[in-house]
């Protein structure tokens, strides 16, 4: 197994570590978690870019490595609903729209086709990791407020929860957007599912 195929596996193992860290009390917990998560995201960069210049892109890559950023990304979403952050109808919809698209894509790969991310899905995980990480600092800045420092109120809370709300809305708008816009632009492979 070659080292981008590794990262993908590395990838999806930081995830169970996150989720673990995230559930779990402290200060301390709440940074390893952020940390542990920041990792994950590296390796989703580093495989790639890997792979293309060492020419080391496989069907294990080109199958393993969308899955494991889904893993990563709605693991994170899933603990923050636990977590009473989120809304549960968000990340149902980022849920719905995850799963159909690598269905499809999955499909396509059956058929030797590979359906590249294009401009608006780029956006949408620009989105999803952005509301991601502004989630985490949160969950430091709550924690360190509460534990370490003593001044974390009511009115934070509120404005944070707000702003988290806000930013939401705004990756859900766009993974939905993104979804739309994949389905149009590949069709055929859908169309083409149900003559086969």
């Amino acid at each position: 197994m070659n080292l981008p195929n590794k990262l993908t596996i590395l990838r999806i193992i930081l995830a169970f570590a996150f989720i673990f860290l995230i559930l779990s009390a402290g200060l301390a917990a709440k940074v390893a978690a952020f940390l542990v998560f920041l990792l994950a995201s590296i390796t989703d960069a580093l495989d790639g870019f890997l792979a293309k210049r060492n020419n080391q892109i496989t069907d294990f890559g080109k199958l393993m490595d969308p899955v494991a950023d889904k893993i990563l990304v709605l693991s994170a979403f899933l603990v923050f609903v636990e977590m009473g952050i989120i809304p549960a109808w968000m990340v149902i919809v980022i849920v719905f729209r995850e799963v159909a698209i690598t269905g499809i894509r999955m499909l396509a790969l059956t058929k030797g086709r590979v359906i590249p991310a294009d401009g608006s899905g780029r956006h949408k995980t620009v989105w999803q990791m952005f509301s991601i990480y502004v989630i985490l600092i949160f969950l430091i800045l709550r924690e360190g407020g509460r534990a370490a420092f003593g001044f974390w109120g009511g009115r934070p809370e509120l404005i944070y929860s707000n702003v988290i709300y806000v930013i939401m809305l705004i990756t859900v708008a766009f993974t939905l957007a993104s979804g739309v816009s994949f389905l149009m632009k590949n069709r055929e492979v859908i169309t083409n599912a149900k003559k086969g």
